[in-house]
Parts: C-alpha cells; structure tokens; sequence
C-alpha cells in the first residue's frame, strides 16, 4: 500500500473499507466493509462477509452495468446503489506496491473455486480504508494452476471510449504480464495456503456507514 506513513496496522477483527474511485470522475463508486484478517508487511488480507451491505455503481434507472452494451456500458449516465454482497463471501489479499489484488472464492461447503487477479492502481491506505482504481482487465486462475484472461472487451472499451490512454493501457497489460508471470511460477499469494482459512465464527458482519464516500483530510479531493 501507499501512503501507509505513519499509519497503525490495524488489528484482526477491525472493520475497514475497501473502495474504488471512477476512473473518469475520482468519485468513490464502489464500497465495501470488510474485515481485516491479517496486516502485515507483506500483505492485507481481508474479508468480505456474505450479506454485507456495498455500494456498487448501476445505470441512472437502476439497470445493472454489466447488463448494458459494450457499446454504451462506459457512456451511459451512472449513479451507485446501495446493495448486499451476494454468494459466500471473498478474501482479497492485497501485497504493498501490486498493481492488482487477489481474491478467493468458495462454493458452498468451502469448496474452493479460484483465484482472481483483479488488475487496478496500487493502493493508498488511509485510516479508514484503502482505496484503488480497477483497471478493467482480470484473470481467473483455478485450482489445477491453469488460468484465463477476463473483461478484454471491457478493457478495449475503456480505451476506445477515452477512459483509460494508451499510456495508462501499456501500463495495465505490462502489470498483467507481471501477474501470469507469479502466477504460471507460483509465487505468492498463490502457494501461501489462502484456500485453507476460515473466517472466525464471532466475527460479526460489518456495517457500510453514511459517510461511506468521505475524503479523509490527507487525501487529495
């Protein structure tokens, strides 16, 4: 993470927020509070519970994004809606200075599914949260160690629209090359036994808070 001076690690248990700012406005669009697993060094691994209320971005009549056309999804008018996370729940680790993240998902029985890379800005840390920008290009990796590039056609989108430059996109597919790098050499998070843990059974789920968009004082408005 960047911008983590001075700042205390936060303690197992500790609810926190987990944002992304839109790429074109810098408004945060995407909230989620999650619960801190373990903040280190090396890594922030926390957890979104099933059934916590997040903030995610849809159409102005409240269409979901990813049901608009490729065509108008990055041009058509946006609000945010709040809403529950859905399916059983994700780690997200995070490793200071990555240009992506990686989240677990389990099917139900904790049978685990796969990883997913998910491409964005490194992330600035502030005393609530962190917060990042999602680059649109994703990869899923499964159990076998196999894996597949996802959102192509949203990454080349965001470009053909004005949304991300050249230079920005030469940035994110060189990142990407880096991840399939770690991931077909298997280096961490991946070999570290993610799959394996559990949530503590008295966690409780966290609550999204009013001021879930604020700007902390040290941050850039």
């Amino acid at each position: 993470m960047t911008g983590t001076e001075g700042m205390r690690r936060w303690a197992p248990g500790e609810h926190v927020l987990w944002r992304y700012r839109d790429i074109a406005s810098g408004d945060v669009h995407i909230c989620r509070p999650v619960t801190v697993v373990r903040d280190a060094e090396d890594v922030l691994a926390v957890w979104v519970a099933p059934g916590t209320e997040c903030v995610k971005p849809v159409l102005v009549d409240g269409t979901s994004v990813h049901e608009e056309p490729l065509a108008t999804r990055y041009t058509a008018a946006r609000t945010t809606t709040r809403s529950p996370w859905l399916g059983n729940g994700v780690l997200k680790l995070a490793r200071p200075g990555e240009p992506w993240s990686v989240w677990l998902f389990w099917d139900q029985g904790w049978h685990f599914r796969s990883w997913y890379v998910n491409l964005e800005e490194p992330r600035t840390r502030w005393s609530g949260g962190i917060d990042s920008t999602d680059h649109f290009l994703d990869i899923s990796v499964f159990p076998d160690r196999s894996w597949v590039w996802r959102d192509e056609d949203e990454f080349a989108q965001a470009q053909h629209v004005g949304l991300m430059d050249s230079g920005t996109a030469e940035l994110v597919g060189r990142a990407g090359r880096s991840a399939v790098d770690l991931i077909e050499s298997w280096g961490r998070p991946f070999r570290d036994g993610w799959e394996e843990w559990r949530p503590e059974p008295h966690w409780t789920v966290p609550v999204l808070p009013d001021d879930w968009d604020r700007t902390p004082a040290h941050m850039p408005s």
